[in-house]
């Protein structure tokens, strides 16, 4: 069994997975620029804020399209948003990505372009969106099209290098270990655990290396327990 899937096997023994606990799992697959919305909103910030700030804007505008977006202006949107925090730089992003999926045909052409594409092209063609980081691609890749990438997120980062499995503080490289070390039917919840390992167990500071359940995998671990 590869280190990945053993580490999913403990975490899940561990803990109750809880997908509402997280902003994807709000949101549904019927439009991809929502959907980019959801994950822009969940950057940097707690997941229930993002959600928050999800469901202001759906109570406002009923259905989160680009012409509505654009409609209630900078002024309204940013006040919509402000759950999520940062909502001066994410209101300008938002308002540039619904321009760009205002044009017509926009997200049918997106959409066919990433599901013929290989993952780095996708990868490349999401991230030359406005505030689209590698993360925020690869859960777009990972979530909507079902494409075999590993989002990392901070969690995660922290995580990996504590492990000892990868030296280097390097999104591809961290996103690469995992995808090659897990199988990619458990992507997306080995991806759910290791966050909510990291916000419950193995913190940024004080993490509780006495109650970890992989703490024999773990060179920080095995060092201080």
């Amino acid at each position: 069994m590869n280190i990945g899937d053993i580490i999913l096997e403990k975490l899940e023994k561990f803990y109750k997975l809880d997908e509402k606990e997280f902003t994807v799992s709000h949101v549904s697959k019927t439009s991809l620029f929502e959907f980019i919305i959801a994950v822009v909103l969940s950057q940097n910030t707690l997941d229930k804020n993002a959600v928050r700030a999800l469901e202001n804007l759906r109570k406002n505008l009923g259905v989160i399209d680009p012409e509505k977006i654009l409609n209630i202006g900078n002024n309204e949107l940013t006040d919509l948003i402000k759950p999520a925090g940062m909502y001066r730089e994410r209101s300008r992003v938002i308002l540039e990505l619904a321009k760009i999926f205002s044009e017509n045909g926009f997200e049918k052409k997106l959409i066919e372009e990433i599901n013929k594409s290989d993952v780095e092209t996708s990868r490349k063609i999401l991230t030359s969106l406005p505030g689209v980081g590698p993360k925020t691609a690869d859960v777009v890749l990972l979530a909507f099209f079902g494409k075999p990438v590993f989002p990392v997120d901070t969690h995660i980062r922290r995580i990996t290098k504590r492990l000892g499995y990868v030296r280097r503080d390097n999104y591809y490289e961290i996103s690469g270990f995992w995808s090659a070390s897990t199988s990619q039917a458990n992507y997306m919840k080995l991806h759910l655990l290791l966050i909510t390992h990291g916000r419950r167990t193995c913190r940024a500071i004080k993490p509780l290396c006495s109650a970890c359940p992989i703490t024999s995998f773990c060179e920080h671990g095995k060092r201080v327990v």
